[in-house]
């Protein structure tokens, strides 16, 4: 994907690139017991990113995804959005100066009711092809619509314990 216009002259760079965010959404257990759901992202460049979930229901699961970004207020605040091969569409807000984020899934019902199949790494085919059967689950309105808020509770830069891309990898 090219550059969008909203990233020319843009705090991209400096706010985004290369940075590496490690956050825990302060969730439930089935028995409604507080647990923390770790998860990982890696801002790779302006048209990809990397994530690794470590905590909840989708625990396991390792992923690339092309991406589009925008600034909402350069130093301050980022939207990132993608669609994933399992059907579930995903924004992500980045709040700089208050270390947080907020984001907003719509998981497919394939990914929703069936989290255990949806784990797994991008990278391995049997994995992706299992992803994909499960984005053609349900019809487009059979949807998981969830909004959490997550303390970042890591930020750097590189790719931490992250597996580089190549951009020659297929993404939705």
């Amino acid at each position: 994907m090219p550059v969008v216009p909203s990233l020319r002259n843009s705090t991209f760079d400096a706010d985004i690139r290369d940075r590496h965010l490690m956050y825990d959404y302060a969730a439930q257990d089935p028995h409604g017991n507080p647990e923390k759901w770790r998860y990982e992202i890696w801002f790779y460049n302006e048209d990809r990113f990397v994530y690794a979930i470590h905590g909840g229901p989708m625990a396991g699961r390792k992923n690339f995804q092309a991406a589009t970004y925008q600034c909402i207020r350069p130093g301050e605040l980022w939207q990132c959005n993608w669609l994933e091969e399992t059907g579930t569409i995903c924004s992500l807000v980045y709040d700089i100066p208050r270390k947080r984020i907020t984001t907003m899934m719509g998981f497919s019902k394939g990914h929703w009711e069936n989290a255990e199949a949806a784990h797994g790494d991008k990278r391995n085919a049997e994995d992706l092809a299992r992803w994909r059967g499960l984005a053609k689950i349900g019809i487009q309105t059979d949807r998981k619509l969830i909004s959490e808020q997550a303390e970042i509770v890591e930020d750097f830069r590189g790719p931490g314990n992250l597996e580089p891309i190549d951009m020659d990898w297929p993404t939705l």
